[in-house]
This record gives C-alpha cells, sequence and structure tokens, in this order.
C-alpha cells in the first residue's frame, strides 16, 4: 500500500497485526474479494502463535459450547456470538482445508495431528498469498488519526495509509519478545478510548517456599490434583517452582486467585491430594496400617502421595500432622497455600485486560470511530488455557471481518 499523499481513501483495507485474529480477518476480507494489507510490527507474522505449537498448539475444545462459552470472562454477548458462528468444529474444518487433520486428546483438548503449528503456518501463508494479501513487516503502529489515517515507522522511515476501514488485532502484553508488549494501550487511550489495565492471566503465582520444597522440589509436578479458592473449582495438574506454582489446574482458576491477591493482598487456594477419593474410602486406608509404620510410609503407601506431595502437606501443617486416619484423610484433602502474587506479565501466557468491549457495536466496530474495528486479545477478555484462546482469537477476528463487510456493503 502506498502512502496516501491525497487525503482520498484508498481502495485497501488495512489490518494491524499478524497474529491469528488479524490473519482469519485478512483470509475472511481476501475471500470475500476485498484488498487486503496486513501491517505487523515483527519480522514474521505469527510468532506467538508458533511458540503455542511449541507444545503441541492446543487450537480449541470440544466440550459442549454452553460450557465453552462460560470459560470466558467477563461474559460479552458479541464474543459469543463470534464464537456462535464459527465453534469450535468450524475452526476443526478450518485446519483440515489446510492439510492438517486434527484430533481430540483425552481431555477433549484439540490439536493438529502433527502437533505442530509451523505446517499450519506454512499452508494459511501460502493461502493467503494466493488470496491476493499483502503483508508488510516491520511496521510499528504510531498513530491513529481521527480521519482514519494510520501512521507507522518502518525500516524505510514513516508511513502514513489511510484505508477504507481498518481492523486493530494487536494482542496482549504477555510475549513482549514476540511483538505482545502492549505498547498500543497509551496510543487508544490518548484517542479516548476506555482500557482495562493489562495484568497477567495464566500465569503462575508465588508461594513462599520453605528452602526444603525450593531445594528438593522445584520443577516437580503435582499429578491428578483439584484445587478451589472460594467458589470456583477445577481438577489437573500443577507443578512446583523455585518460587511458587504454575500449571493448568491454577491457570483455569488463575482470576478468582489474582482478584483475591488485588483484593486481600494474598490468596488461600485449598488443594485437594487426592480428589479420586473421598475422605472417607481415603481414611479406610490411611486406617489399615502396620505397627510401627512412619508417617512417611502410610501417606506413600496407603495415601498414595508421592514426595512433592507429602513435603507440600508436611508444610501446610509445620510437619505438624495428624496420626489419627479420619483427620489425616481430612487435612489430605484440604491443603491450604497461600499464593502471594502473580508472576510478571511477562512470563504470563495470556493477557486480562484491553480495550473495553463496550467501546466497540456488535460488529466489533469501534463506537467512536466509524470504520476502525477491533479482535483478538487486545480486547478485555480473559480464558483458560485450553483451546479457548485460540478460538477466541479466530472467531474475533473473524467476525470483525464479516462486521467490516456489512459496514462497507452500507456505503460505509
Amino acid at each position: 500500500m502506498d502512502t496516501d499523499r491525497s487525503g482520498e481513501f484508498q481502495k485497501e483495507i488495512a489490518i494491524v497485526g499478524g497474529g491469528p485474529a488479524g490473519l482469519m480477518a485478512a483470509e475472511t476480507l481476501a475471500g470475500a474479494g476485498q484488498a487486503v494489507t496486513v501491517y505487523e510490527r515483527m519480522p514474521s507474522v505469527g510468532r506467538k502463535f508458533l511458540i503455542a505449537g511449541r507444545g503441541g498448539l492446543n487450537l480449541t475444545h470440544t466440550e459442549p459450547l454452553p460450557d465453552f462459552l462460560a470459560r470466558y470472562h467477563p461474559v460479552q454477548p458479541a464474543l459469543a456470538a463470534a464464537i456462535e458462528a464459527y465453534p469450535p468444529q468450524a475452526l476443526r474444518n478450518w485446519c483440515e482445508a489446510l492439510g492438517q487433520p486434527t484430533f481430540v486428546g483425552s481431555s477433549g483438548r484439540v490439536f493438529p495431528k502433527s502437533f505442530k503449528a509451523s505446517p499450519l503456518l506454512r499452508a494459511w501463508l501460502a493461502r493467503l498469498t494466493e488470496g491476493g494479501v499483502a503483508i508488510r513487516t516491520r511496521h510499528r503502529l504510531t498513530g491513529l488519526g481521527a480521519d482514519g489515517t494510520l501512521a507507522f515507522e518502518t525500516p524505510d522511515g514513516s508511513l502514513s495509509v489511510r484505508p477504507r476501514a481498518a481492523l486493530l488485532a494487536l494482542g496482549g502484553a504477555s510475549w513482549p519478545r514476540l511483538g505482545s508488549d502492549g505498547a498500543w494501550v497509551p496510543l487508544l487511550e490518548g484517542a479516548g478510548l476506555a482500557v482495562a489495565p493489562l495484568r497477567p492471566a495464566n500465569v503462575g503465582f508465588a508461594v513462599a517456599w520453605s528452602a526444603h520444597v525450593t531445594e528438593r522440589f522445584a520443577g516437580a509436578p503435582l499429578k491428578r490434583i483439584a484445587a478451589r479458592i472460594g467458589d470456583a473449582h477445577a481438577r489437573g495438574e500443577a507443578v512446583v517452582t523455585a518460587g511458587g506454582i504454575e500449571g493448568g489446574v491454577i491457570y483455569a482458576l488463575g482470576r478468582p486467585i489474582r482478584e483475591a491477591v488485588e483484593r486481600d493482598g494474598a490468596a488461600t487456594l485449598v488443594l485437594d491430594l487426592r480428589p479420586d477419593l473421598d475422605a472417607g474410602a481415603l481414611a479406610k486406608k490411611l486406617g489399615r496400617t502396620r505397627p510401627g509404620e512412619s508417617l512417611s510410609t502410610r501417606l506413600r503407601k496407603a495415601a498414595g502421595l508421592d514426595g512433592v506431595a507429602a513435603a507440600l502437606l508436611r508444610e501446610a501443617h509445620a510437619n505438624a500432622l495428624p496420626s489419627e486416619a479420619d483427620a489425616l484423610a481430612t487435612a489430605i484433602k484440604a491443603v491450604p497455600l497461600r499464593l502471594t502474587a502473580p508472576a510478571p506479565i511477562a512470563r504470563a501466557i495470556s493477557t486480562a485486560g484491553g480495550l473495553t468491549l463496550s467501546e466497540l457495536d456488535a460488529r466489533f466496530m469501534l463506537r467512536a470511530r466509524s470504520g476502525l474495528f477491533a479482535a483478538g486479545e487486545m480486547l478485555d477478555w480473559e480464558a483458560p488455557t485450553g483451546g479457548y484462546l485460540l478460538q477466541a482469537a479466530f472467531a474475533s477476528g473473524r467476525a470483525a471481518a464479516r462486521g467490516m463487510l456489512d459496514w462497507l456493503g452500507e456505503g460505509g
């Protein structure tokens, strides 16, 4: 796209951000015959997408749609409608059409059979190229003009364009080295737009472990546990780190944990180390002990606790565990863990906060900026890991593109 020197609108549509939301919007628009240019600040697009695939690329999840939608916070009709219009099966079909069939894991999560992001991204970029989508890398957004002009800094100097319409898909702030650093926040706030503070989501929390736990068990997994805080609960796994705890169970409860820390200065998470047994059944197992059997042996053989689980149990009770079976079973199924702070946002998987959805209409267009749309993680929503993050990015990008087409069709 050439620099706009005439002040007239150009024929192209501009998409700022080359992540899943931006690229899906580009595909949708190009498929409708629109000329599209994607502007990406990094040397290549899809960098965070590739990192997400490093552990297997969890695209989406197969749970029933009402349960799926309940994973998102805050509940927003526009985001729910976008996912309903482009549900998990649609994303799987899209992946299949790009030559990357998917499979469902034991937990209901969906992955490409290749278990990688790079083949999918290569096929996707080839489709976009065939569709006429232009991609301009090393273009950093620096200005939003009231007349629709976008300003960029590029290797060749400053650039100003005035597209027919534009989509912002700028990501969050959780991967600064990949381009998601939240640098767009002052730009939008300077334009008078409401942005909820960016905070870490899907992130570990600090725990003041004893030297024994840190030295012996940093990196050790806690498998098949349950956790609760207030009315929220989850099952899964976690990992003890040198400075705290992280993993799927923690991420699933991240929002109520973070809110408790912000409100009270700390949060108490209650762990159930044997969620597959009720307290009565566990007590019976613990009661079947041989004379002279040590507590460590009882915890290992009767309760089925490995070293790290037993260490956390002891630490929570200052090494003063009850010997009576019922009381010990109760302690195993309710281990209090004091969490004091989330890890820095640069170590988070995703971001909470962002451009408030009240700034957007049902088409994902900014109410105060006709012709300017927004989608993806830069919007104020959050969800746990498990496929929910990518699904919302893809679906909101598609929804914003379709909203843009509607607006253009009305003469916008």
